[in-house]
């Protein structure tokens, strides 16, 4: 039996959406019960280097978003960076789920062999759908999750494995 390229990507994105979008919420619940500023939580890093939390969730949900769309085919929509509270980042999540859940399995479903090209500053990247979505989309995907994850973790947040899957598949 073959996975299709919508099985392999849209359930995934709409899975890790749900279950960061609950790690946020014990975020903000962890603030709230410690008396912390939640712009503190939103603005923490994991090194000096890296991005902090708030955009963390915003590339993270940027890559459901532009990964189930180039698969389509269709132009990804721009999500402005104006996130500054833990609801706001909520709300982008509510909005890229949504996104993604309105591409139907026909879509994406063939786009294995199709041309990807993403601009980007440092010149334009070409990409076959399957190359795109399993080496690169996902990875990114998971990456920043991942990241998000970690630094609620690492500043007290009481989360776990099943907290960032979300639980079993469905």
């Amino acid at each position: 039996m073959t996975i299709s390229m919508y099985q392999a990507s849209v359930p995934v994105y709409l899975q890790y959406l749900s279950s960061i979008s609950a790690v946020l919420d014990k975020g903000a619940a962890f603030a709230e019960a410690r008396k912390i500023d939640p712009a503190t939580l939103l603005q923490t890093r994991l090194y000096p280097d890296m991005h902090p939390l708030v955009k963390q969730v915003q590339i993270f949900t940027d890559q459901a978003v532009r990964g189930a769309s180039r698969l389509a085919g269709a132009e990804p929509p721009s999500f402005p960076d104006t996130e500054t509270s833990f609801a706001e980042l909520k709300a982008r999540i509510d909005r890229a789920v949504a996104h993604v859940k309105s591409f139907k399995p026909e879509q994406i479903d063939g786009s294995e062999t199709r041309d990807i090209v993403m601009k980007t500053p440092r010149g334009d990247m070409t990409f076959k759908g399957q190359q795109y979505l399993l080496g690169f989309s996902l990875p990114n995907f998971f990456f920043h999750a991942t990241t998000t994850y970690s630094i609620l973790r690492h500043v007290g947040v009481e989360v776990g494995k099943m907290d960032f899957m979300g639980g079993p598949p469905r």
